[in-house]
């Protein structure tokens, strides 16, 4: 298991040691989406839904996840984050329309903040899905996942636009 580094000696989970790491600026952008019927679309640009304006309630739970990663996955360090923007878009596609959401968060710091971007992201479309779920409990979400990162000791890494969803083993 040397491989991992959230596994001790033991083969146990622990919180990586940060301590010797230098401080670096850090990025981090993550992208999901929700995938829904045109009705459901135009009541949300619309603001017709009895619960408010969706897109703002997803933008602050958005925030609101990425500030609080370290409390809800096991293994992160609570970080100080530097800028948290969250951004939408609409994509048409057969009939359906998907919510496009990125995630892009900031931090100087000794570790990187990809998980409080996926959280962010993740967090965004949980919200937009229980603020529609009364219309349509159908609603699709994802695919997430990191499209970009800076800095850290790996470096930086861009998703290949034209690559596979499909889970792979990086060897």
């Amino acid at each position: 298991m040397s491989n991992f580094t959230h596994f001790n000696q033991q083969g146990r989970a622990r919180m990586v040691d940060i301590s010797e790491k230098n401080d670096s600026v850090r990025t981090a952008e993550a992208i999901s989406s929700v995938m829904m019927s045109p009705e459901v679309h135009d009541k949300i640009v619309n603001q017709q839904l009895e619960k408010g304006d969706v897109l703002a309630v997803a933008q602050v739970a958005g925030i609101m996840a990425a500030k609080n990663t370290w409390n809800i996955i096991p293994m992160c360090h609570p970080i100080p984050l530097k800028g948290i923007d969250i951004s939408f878009d609409w994509e048409k596609d057969d009939g359906q329309v998907r919510l496009v959401i990125r995630a892009a968060v900031k931090t100087k710091g000794s570790t990187g903040v990809e998980m409080e971007a996926l959280t962010s992201a993740s967090v965004c479309a949980l919200t937009v899905y229980d603020m529609c779920k009364a219309l349509d409990k159908g609603l699709v979400i994802g695919p997430t996942y990191l499209s970009q990162k800076t800095g850290g000791k790996n470096g930086d890494y861009k998703r290949d636009k034209s690559a596979s969803l499909n889970v792979g083993v990086r060897t």
